[in-house]
């Protein structure tokens, strides 16, 4: 079906290039698989939860500031994209320090933030985190219990405990079937852990 007028216009596939330039040498961990499939795909469920175009925008930068580069990426998206792209991205990173805070702390501190977050926000990281959950269901299932020496924390229950956290918070803060999705996730995913 067409429409009158393109719902993503020139801003997102500037941000589609510029987010493949950030990321070109980056693979998801253990893997080989180009960090820019899970960009396309958190811009994908944005979309599908009929978000906007600078929601979209967000989606493909949401790790830009986090992992490449910290406060000059996050100003550098502001003057390309504009502040309201920047402030999404700067609300879904959990840190832009180097280094990085340790996990509980900077997860917690994420969690804690995410419950007074804009909803655009909460949208992008509800998407980020359905694509992560996906893929260590995946994961877990084809590699086992070796998957979690892929993280810096390797204890599989505390993974668990950081996505149910997030999981309660979305729930409070989205009305969309992502929300959902992102709890049958976790269930399959808690089954495969207390089943290893």
């Amino acid at each position: 079906m067409d429409t009158t007028e393109p719902r993503l216009g020139p801003k997102f596939f500037e941000a589609l290039h510029y987010a493949a330039e950030l990321h070109n040498n980056q693979v998801r961990k253990g893997g080989e698989i180009p960090y820019i499939g899970h960009l396309l795909s958190v811009a994908g469920l944005v979309l599908e939860a009929d978000g906007n175009e600078i929601q979209a925008i967000a989606a493909l930068l949401h790790d830009s500031a986090e992992d490449q580069g910290g406060e000059a990426v996050l100003a550098e998206i502001e003057t390309r994209f504009g502040p309201d792209v920047a402030a999404i991205v700067g609300e879904c990173s959990d840190t832009v320090e180097t280094p990085k805070p340790p996990w509980q702390q900077r997860k917690q501190r994420y969690i804690d933030h995410l419950g007074s977050a804009s909803d655009d926000a909460v949208l992008v990281s509800l998407a980020d985190k359905l694509d992560n959950a996906r893929a260590i269901l995946r994961d877990v299932r084809g590699v086992g219990p070796a998957l979690w020496e892929r993280f810096s924390v390797s204890d599989p229950k505390s993974h668990l405990w950081y996505y149910r956290s997030l999981f309660a918070v979305y729930q409070r803060r989205s009305h969309t079937w992502l929300v959902d999705e992102l709890g049958r996730v976790l269930d399959a995913l808690e089954a495969e852990i207390n089943a290893s």
